[in-house]
C-alpha cells in the first residue's frame, strides 16, 4: 500500500495523469461539440484536439521542473523525452493517421464496385495530431502540470 501511497503523492506522477485526463476530456467534448455526436473512444484514443501525449508529458515536464529544477538530469531527461514524444505526434503518427483515412476511402470505393475485401475493420485514422493539436496540448499540460503542483504544495491533494 506504501507504493500507491507514495505514487498519488509524487506531484510528478499526478500532473502527468492529470494533464492526460484533462486533455482526453477536452477532447471528448470538443469532438462531441463538432460532430454532434458523442464517442467513449475519444476518452481513451488517440488523436484529436488537444493532443493528450503533448499535455502528458507537458505537464509531466513542467511538475519536474517545479520539483526539481531545470539544472538536474530529471529535468534533462522531461524535455527530451516531451520532444520526442511531441515530435512523433505530428511527424510519423500523423502520417499513419492520413495514410489510414486513404485506405479506407480505397475500401470503401472497392466495396462500392462490388470488389470482395478481406479487410473487416477500418483502420484507425486517429493516431497523430495536427503541430496546433500538439501545441494546445503542450499548453494544456504546462497549465496543468504548474496547477497540480501548486495544488499539491500546498497541502491541496487532489486524491
Amino acid at each position: 500500500m506504501s507504493f500507491l501511497n507514495g505514487l498519488i503523492r509524487n506531484p510528478v506522477f499526478v500532473a502527468a495523469v492529470m494533464g492526460w485526463f484533462v486533455a482526453q476530456v477536452l477532447k471528448t467534448m470538443i469532438h462531441f461539440l463538432i460532430h454532434k455526436e458523442f464517442i467513449w473512444e475519444r476518452m481513451v484514443g488517440s488523436g484529436g484536439m488537444p493532443s493528450s501525449h503533448s499535455a502528458t508529458v507537458c505537464a509531466l515536464t513542467t511538475a519536474v521542473g517545479i520539483q526539481y529544477g531545470s539544472g538536474g538530469f530529471e529535468f534533462a531527461i522531461a524535455v527530451i523525452v516531451a520532444i520526442i514524444v511531441m515530435h512523433d505526434a505530428m511527424g510519423v503518427r500523423r502520417e499513419t493517421g492520413i495514410q489510414a483515412q486513404v485506405l479506407n476511402e480505397m475500401i470503401a470505393l472497392f466495396r462500392e464496385m462490388g470488389t470482395k475485401m478481406s479487410v473487416e475493420d477500418k483502420l484507425k485514422e486517429f493516431v497523430g495530431h495536427t503541430p496546433l493539436q500538439v501545441w494546445m496540448g503542450a499548453l494544456l499540460g504546462i497549465l496543468t502540470g504548474f496547477i497540480t503542483c501548486q495544488l499539491m504544495i500546498a497541502n491541496y491533494h487532489i486524491f
